[in-house]
């Protein structure tokens, strides 16, 4: 019975690998079918997964246990009991307090993690002396580091028209820019072919057995 369930489990990933790819040809029912049971099982999983993992350990554990020291997590219980609101066609409205909460809450945390770490550590990393470091590789990309930080910031800089010698900077800063940027791409692309090669190794070795 587990060896069926093993075989059967990989021509259902074949199945569904073809489905997804066939995307590549056009949108059509088999990459939608692909697509709807992905985010269901997903949506399924992750349900099951804060149930278990966040829920029970963190929220009705202590309130059943330790109630008088944990009243405070009412509040987060309130806020989840409004969130599911919005299955209720007539009291949807009451889940947009919890959802403002979330966005403001996550969107203050991100600022703040964003702002430590693009922006101060990016200052921090530009200040430096870069002839003190040991190596030439390192003196080089700090010198790189700096110049293209402040071309960079330059190129934002709207108040005086750029022309003449004030455009060099912002020219300086346009191809550190889009360096940049096609690193960023170049790195995404990277990451859709490793995801690429794992389904074609999977095709050929688990289902197929043409590679070992």
């Amino acid at each position: 019975m587990a060896e069926f369930m093993q075989v059967f489990g990989i021509w259902l990933g074949a199945f569904f690998t073809f489905c997804i790819y066939s995307f590549l040809y056009k949108d059509n029912p088999f990459y939608k079918f692909g697509e709807q049971v992905f985010v269901g099982l997903s949506a399924g999983y992750w349900l099951i997964v804060i149930i278990y993992d966040t829920l029970i350990p963190n929220l009705f554990t202590k309130l059943i246990f330790d109630f008088n020291n944990n009243v405070i997590l009412l509040i987060p219980a309130a806020l989840g009991v409004m969130m599911l609101m919005r299955v209720i066609p007539k009291a949807q409205w009451v889940s947009r307090y919890p959802i403002a909460i979330i966005v403001g809450t996550t969107a203050a945390i991100s600022m703040l993690r964003f702002l430590k770490s693009d922006l101060m550590h990016q200052v921090s990393a530009t200040m430096i002396n870069p002839f003190a470091l040991p190596s030439l590789t390192e003196k080089i990309g700090s010198i790189l580091l700096i110049i293209g930080t402040i071309c960079g910031v330059y190129f934002f800089y709207f108040s005086k028209k750029q022309e003449g010698v004030y455009a060099v900077p912002s020219k300086i800063g346009i191809w550190f820019l889009m360096i940049s940027f096609g690193a960023s791409f170049g790195y995404t692309v990277m990451a859709r072919i490793s995801l690429l090669i794992g389904r074609l190794e999977f095709l050929l070795r688990d289902w197929l057995h043409i590679i070992n």
